[in-house]
């Protein structure tokens, strides 16, 4: 499996990582290392208990992280979070809508971290 199969397997944005990262080399290095780095693992745990100053910071990291890595769909979903918990910004959101939003990077997740350890394992 090549990265490109990867992105498209994992619905990413190859075209995305590339503007950032430049070179196939340094893509494959970070896509490989995005299950450890726990950053997503992080924004779902602070949904846990829904506190607002975590789940924002959780977010946003999220967010800049699968921006980068073209992860565009966790990025967008991410940035709805961090939006919703940002100083100043006033709740939209239902609390059961934020779970929801979360149960849905959950399951990219979920799909994104497969197919990350077959390309590794291939």
């Amino acid at each position: 499996m090549t990265l490109q199969e990867l992105y498209g397997a994992i619905d990413a944005d190859y075209t995305q990582a590339m503007r950032v990262l430049r070179i196939d080399r340094l893509l494959d290095k970070h896509i490989r290392k995005f299950v450890a780095n726990g950053v997503i693992d992080s924004l779902l745990e602070a949904g846990k208990t829904m506190e607002p100053r975590q789940l924002f910071e959780a977010a946003h990291a999220a967010k800049g992280v699968c921006g980068n890595l073209g992860l565009v769909k966790l990025a967008d979903l991410s940035s709805t979070i961090a939006e919703e918990f940002r100083d100043g910004n006033a709740r939209t959101m239902s609390d059961a809508e934020v779970r929801e939003t979360l149960s849905q990077i959950d399951a990219l997740y979920t799909k994104t971290k497969d197919g990350i350890k077959a390309y590794a394992s291939a």
